[in-house]
């Protein structure tokens, strides 16, 4: 089994910790067998981390936004752009979040892999517990793809675990609901890609295993009357429309089994609302003990970009979703926990398509900028972080002020900007974004035509991103469906295993600092919700 890394101070106090539980040393469990080892050492992070002791009060709600695939270079990238939307140069802009006042890194290697996917790392950031890549709620003594390791494996999740104290519980993202990272606050299973009941394999169809989407329903579809404590989301707000509906079904429905698992929603309690469109959302009021699923689209929800270029957009904004979920949330006195994701930003970066991305990741600091507006800091933790990044980086020494979707234009011997764009050593000029692997991969030099000079990419569709052979005439670098560089050809670009950024302001939030863990964000969360001795 692996096992954290730990200093010797951090050693000592684990083993110090057991022995006064009368537990065996650190080291001695397998699996399901006395307390889990990247559980322990989340707790033991979190409780070393108070800079101060313990409030008497704690906080009562928490907010969780994940920019998925949200690196540091994509920040960066971001507050420049919007910066330069404005008019202004760019570069000492700073995103809404970016002003919050506690810091840290979060380290985002799964158990199996230095370079994590996006269901391991969602584990361990609403379990507490680190694992394999490709599970979800799951600890790392599951097979990936074997349904019958998923029961033994299973850890609960912070909302689960928010549930049974009575909190609601909100999920919002702009990916499908049953997509990795929304499905890591309810789903477990060995296997990310078990969306819907076609996706099984015969033997977990045959052991009657549930899919993601099945999961979803049984999380929250029981009737109040059969409820001792709250159960399931109070606010379900995405996409994947299709994974809930009967092949049968003309709007593109997945399912085999024939269930409408919406309509079974539904029935299960009178107090269930379902909307389908930005204006049904919109036209809702809160209702306490009102339970309400907004599927905006069969699939993911389009681009943040593309949105808005619509004349009548038919979905939400993040933003509004955001809005809605927390006005929602709040008509329960006890208090609440909302994940909100950017999930586009990730697949915007798998085409190696900067301008999306980019375009996402301001979607995401809007709904945290609407969040704040809403809630009161004294009573709420609001975290923001990445569940991983992508290997995008800043490159060639651009002058002040160059366009962050352009080519690179440096300054001369004396510091002043030059005319022309800088150039390689084949004689292009060269983009400032750029990716280490992807579909935009250019070729060999002395392969390309005469004339003007030329970014060409291999033809790639991706999540709604199609790619083609590109020139500064036709489509310039800040065209929406413009693929940046990258230096190794591959059909689309992989995560990054460098640290993400963790930003933190409100209730709790000083027990976010330094380079940590990134399982010791589940115990940041429930150590300031007071949830532990």
């Amino acid at each position: 089994m692996r096992r954290p890394d730990r200093s010797p101070v951090s050693l000592r106090l684990s083993i110090g910790l057991l022995l006064l539980a009368g537990a065996p040393a650190f080291g001695g469990e397998a699996p399901g067998e006395g307390p889990n080892p990247w559980y322990q050492s989340g707790r033991e992070a979190a409780l070393s981390a108070r800079n101060a002791p313990a409030p008497a009060r704690h906080a009562k709600n928490a907010i969780l936004f994940i920019g998925d695939g949200m690196g540091v270079a994509t920040v960066t990238a971001a507050r420049i752009l919007a910066g330069q939307l404005r008019g202004d140069h760019g570069e000492a802009n700073a995103l809404r979040f970016e002003g919050f006042p506690w810091l840290a890194l979060a380290k985002t290697y799964n158990t199996n892999q230095m370079v994590p996917d996006s269901a391991g790392t969602i584990t361990a950031i609403l379990s507490g517990v680190k694992t394999d890549a490709g599970v979800l709620g799951v600890h790392e003594g599951v097979t990936r793809g074997d349904a019958a390791s998923a029961t033994a494996s299973r850890v609960p999740t912070i909302f689960e675990e928010a549930e049974a104290r009575g909190l609601s519980t909100g999920l919002v993202t702009t990916s499908r609901i049953t997509h990795a990272t929304p499905a890591g606050a309810y789903a477990h299973t060995p296997e990310r890609d078990w969306e819907s009941d076609g996706d099984l394999p015969e033997d977990a169809q045959r052991a009657g295993f549930p899919d993601i989407a099945l999961q979803w329903l049984d999380f929250s579809a029981a009737p109040a009357a059969e409820k001792t404590q709250r159960s399931g989301f109070e606010v379900t707000l995405g996409g994947g429309r299709r994974e809930f509906l009967p092949r049968r079904e003309t709007r593109g429905g997945r399912r085999s089994d024939g269930r409408d698992l919406i309509a079974e929603w539904r029935a299960a309690d009178a107090s269930h609302v379902y909307v389908e469109d930005r204006s049904a959302l919109l036209a809702l009021e809160p209702k306490p003990g009102a339970a309400v699923l907004g599927l905006f689209a069969d699939s993911h929800l389009d681009f943040d970009s593309d949105r808005r270029r619509r004349p009548e957009a038919r979905e939400p904004s993040l933003a509004e979703m955001t809005r809605f979920a927390i006005r929602q949330l709040r008509t329960n006195p006890k208090g609440w926990l909302l994940l909100v994701e950017g999930a586009r930003i990730d697949h915007a970066h798998h085409a190696n398509n900067a301008y999306r991305a980019l375009h996402d990741t301001l979607a995401l600091d809007a709904a945290v900028e609407a969040a704040l507006e809403l809630v009161d800091l004294g009573d709420t933790l609001v975290i923001v972080t990445a569940d991983h990044g992508h290997p995008i980086s800043l490159r060639g020494y651009a002058t002040r002020g160059n366009p962050i979707l352009g080519v690179v234009v440096g300054n001369d011997r004396h510091g002043n900007r030059e005319e022309a764009p800088s150039e390689d050593l084949t004689g292009a000029p060269f983009t400032l974004l750029s990716y280490a692997g992807g579909p935009g991969y250019p070729g060999k030099s002395d392969s390309q035509p005469e004339g003007p000079k030329r970014f060409p990419h291999f033809a790639k569709s991706y999540d709604g991103i199609t790619g083609g052979r590109h020139e500064f005439g036709d489509a310039p670098p800040d065209d929406p469906s413009y693929l940046q560089e990258a230096t190794l050809p591959l059909p689309y670009g992989t995560h990054s295993g460098e640290d993400v950024p963790v930003y933190a302001t409100g209730a709790g939030s000083d027990l976010v600092h330094g380079v940590i863990e990134q399982h010791v964000l589940y115990h940041i969360v429930t150590e300031a919700l007071g949830w532990h001795p």
